[in-house]
């Protein structure tokens, strides 16, 4: 028969167990036959158990159950009259005694990585008694190893990383395997590592486990990353022992040992000469293999003629040099401009500068395009002045502006009208002369704003603008007036020589020396016994009282005029009256009351009872005129007298059927007898008028009955209406009934010359007809003829 190596490691396991277990049974043997001893009173001697074997291999593949060992008492004389019974751990389900011998088997196959022992519980028992004849014992079953878990990384796949360029020998990553099988028994346990994938760049730790670099100046710009498979083997890496893999995943982390280069030697770029200050010219970038922080770059302008004109800075995401303008380009003045830029890395690598210089340069030449540009004007602000009292037509400055292209091409000035909507300036579109248009005042603009646009004569569309600040000098044209409106009291109790008054001037003319105001008196002022005036020499003066015993029921108000004169050349003066009222004033001299009116008041009157009474009356007398109104109202006849009727029918009919509009006017006691027509409408909203149209004829019925129920129906109607007028009156004309004796009031086709209707009926309507029987009845041709 031929075995495997496995099979083979297996046999000779068992060899070795078998020669151990004969040691274990004579030891065993040896120390179950113990001496007796004694307790005080009585003697015993001590029964032990002996037992075979107390190990098991794990893993046991056969058809038949594992022998495990033997239970023997030295009661048993094999006659069969003691019973072995089994307890504990796996009894009966795994582990089975016979229990005539006490042989125990495994009927199961077992693994020392799921459970390394059990612990069981023995006695022997008299089969007649059923009693036990030796104390219950306990032992250990332990499962003897076997070579049969490969070793396993729990941790891996792993990745790491190590710096380019490393030395040899540098540490990378630590991988760890472990074996689920005893470490304390055999070489099971044992691992060693070995590389299988990865070599020549990396090693392994044959004990340890530890990744190391084993090739020098590995370049990260050349691979990055790196793919190793590690083995552990058990038994020591021998032939026969299991085995188990991982991967390892290693980059090179990258380090500054590239410098930067530039792509080209030289860049050129065209831009117009009108490009804005802060524009970006250019964008330059120099290579570098490196990343990250090893890649971040710094450049300078080194060298060449535009350093003044043009800066770079860095773009930090992108790591570009941006070029742009600091000052104007002029073609005119220069084309072209050349530049010599270096970048060098922000932070380099000691360890790699033997490598050559960690910076590079380049040429960039920028060439200025000509554009056609708008005028330009001398100065950028043109500070002029002018006196207000210059006349109109003069002349105020010039301004100047030229076309800085090399055509030259003239200039015609104006006045952006926006900056001078009053059009106080004008301006000479060739010479760029500022002339005053209108008369100027300081007082009401100080400081003119303008701007002056310059038009190039061929290209109108080119406006160059230049501003002009024109200040108005100030002279004097304003006289002086007080600073405030006075409101200026006098006690009665007032003493002689009392200030009552302290008053001031203001000028809206401002002189360079600042104002200086004269006060005095007007010449018929001067001589009164009432008041006199102090000037305070500080642009101030003050109003005194020459006298006592002012009285309000004398005099309530007295009219001060003041003659006040400023400091300028030619000086001007006005006259300012100051308004003094008398008042009653308290002890503190505080006014109480300035009216003249106060003294004919009863002594023991105040003001406020005054003016209670007065509310009151005054509500009293508006009672009064309500209540005579109502009454009035009331008692007054629904039948106005024929002069009042006459007066108030003068109408016009605007609408078919003839006073629909009517509202207010007639008394609906003059038309109880009358044919009246029906309408449900009610109108007051319009003042009716009369206009003579033709009118159709209708046929008349004796009968008026139907007339009169309607119009009680309307006065009824009237009298419950809360919106109807003082007095009842027929809203509209709609309803004619049948056969109306009067036919239709409306006024349509009532002055046509064909009508043969008789309208002399209505003389016998009373006084509130008169007027329209004078119109409808026989005279009618000769009225409106």
């Amino acid at each position: 028969m031929k075995l495997g190596k496995v099979e083979f490691c297996h046999f000779l396991q068992l060899i070795a167990l078998f020669l151990w277990f004969s040691g274990m049974s004579q030891a065993e043997l040896t120390r179950s036959r113990s001496k007796p001893y004694f307790q005080s009173g009585r003697s015993r001697t001590k029964r032990s158990w002996v037992w075979n074997q107390f190990f098991v291999l794990e893993e046991y593949m056969g058809s038949d159950p594992l022998y495990v060992g033997k239970l023997h008492s030295d009661v048993d004389k094999g006659d069969g009259s003691i019973k072995y019974i089994l307890s504990g751990e796996g009894a009966s389900s795994i582990f089975i005694i016979d229990e005539n011998t006490g042989d125990i088997h495994a009927t199961k196959r077992l693994d020392r990585e799921e459970q390394a022992y059990y612990t069981l519980r023995a006695q022997a028992l008299d089969r007649l008694t059923n009693k036990p004849v030796e104390p219950e014992s306990e032992f250990v079953i332990k499962i003897q190893d076997i070579n049969d878990n490969e070793p396993k990384f729990l941790d891996g796949p792993y990745t790491a990383g190590v710096p380019e360029m490393s030395p040899v020998g540098t540490s990378v990553v630590q991988v760890t395997a472990t074996d689920a099988d005893d470490p304390t028994y055999g070489n099971s346990a044992r691992v060693v590592y070995s590389i299988l994938q990865g070599q020549p760049y990396f090693s392994v730790e044959p004990k340890t486990g530890v990744i190391k670099t084993a090739l020098p100046n590995m370049d990260r710009e050349a691979k990055d990353q790196y793919l190793l498979v590690i083995q552990a083997k058990d038994m020591v890496g021998q032939n026969g022992g299991l085995s188990g893999t991982t991967s390892v995943t290693v980059t090179l982390t990258d380090v500054n040992d590239n410098p930067p280069r530039f792509p080209r030697r030289s860049y050129q770029y065209n831009v117009p000469e009108s490009l804005p200050v802060a524009s970006v010219v250019a964008r330059i970038k120099a290579a570098d293999a490196d990343i990250g922080a090893n890649a971040e770059m710094e450049y300078r302008i080194v060298d060449g003629d535009g350093l003044g004109i043009f800066k770079i800075s860095v773009d930090k995401e992108t790591q570009e040099g941006i070029i742009t303008i600091q000052k104007e380009l002029d073609f005119e003045a220069k084309t072209s401009y050349t530049l010599r830029i270096e970048a060098a890395n922000k932070d380099a690598d000691p360890r790699f500068l033997s490598l050559g210089p960690f910076s590079d340069t380049t040429t960039v030449k920028i060439i200025v395009e000509d554009v056609d540009e708008p005028p330009v004007f001398s100065s950028p602000l043109y500070p002029m002045e002018v006196s207000e009292a210059t006349q109109v037509g003069n002349i105020i400055g010039t301004v100047a502006a030229h076309d800085p292209d090399s055509s030259n091409s003239p200039v015609r000035y104006s006045i952006d009208r926006n900056t001078d909507l009053e059009r106080y300036f004008n301006i000479d579109a060739n010479s760029g002369v500022i002339t005053t248009a209108k008369s100027l005042d300081r007082e009401t603009n100080a400081v003119h704003n303008i701007t002056v646009l310059a038009m190039e004569s061929q290209n109108p569309s080119q406006v160059g603008r230049g501003y002009v600040a024109i200040t108005i000098l100030d002279i004097n044209d304003n006289a002086p007036e007080f600073a405030m409106d006075y409101e200026t009291t006098v006690c009665e109790n007032a003493q002689p020589g009392q200030v009552i008054q302290k008053i001031s001037a203001v000028d809206k003319d401002e002189p360079s020396n600042g104002h200086q105001f004269y006060f005095s008196l007007t010449t018929d002022a001067t001589n009164n016994h009432n008041f006199s005036l102090k000037d305070n020499k500080d642009n101030t003066a003050s109003i005194l009282t020459r006298r006592n015993g002012f009285r309000r029921q004398e005099q309530s108000v007295y009219y001060l005029p003041i003659f006040i004169v400023d400091s300028g050349s030619p000086s001007l003066s006005s006259t300012n009256t100051l308004t003094i009222r008398v008042c009653d004033c308290d002890a503190d001299g505080v006014a109480q009351t300035c009216n003249a009116e106060a003294y004919v008041l009863p002594a023991g009157l105040s003001t406020g009872a005054l003016i209670a009474i007065l509310a009151c009356v005054l509500t009293l007398l508006v009672l009064i005129l309500l209540i005579v109104t109502m009454r009035r109202r009331k008692k007054e006849p629904l039948i106005f007298d024929e002069e009042r009727d006459i007066r108030e029918n003068i109408v016009r009919y605007d609408d078919e059927g003839g006073g629909e509009e009517d509202t207010e006017a007639f008394d609906m006691a003059a038309l109880r007898n009358l044919n009246v027509i029906r309408d449900t409408k009610t109108r007051r909203d319009v003042t009716p008028e009369i206009q003579f149209l033709s009118r159709p004829a209708f046929k008349s019925i004796p009968d008026n009955v139907i007339f009169r129920e309607f119009i009680w129906e309307r006065l009824k109607e009237a009298d419950v209406d809360p919106g109807a007028p003082p007095y009842d009156s027929l809203q509209t004309y709609a309803f004619e009934g049948n056969g109306s004796v009067a036919e239709s009031l409306s006024s349509l086709d009532s002055i046509s010359s064909n009508s043969d209707q008789n309208y002399d009926y209505l003389s016998d309507w009373g006084p509130r007809f008169k007027r329209l029987a004078d119109m409808y009845g026989t005279g009618q041709e000769s009225l409106y003829s």
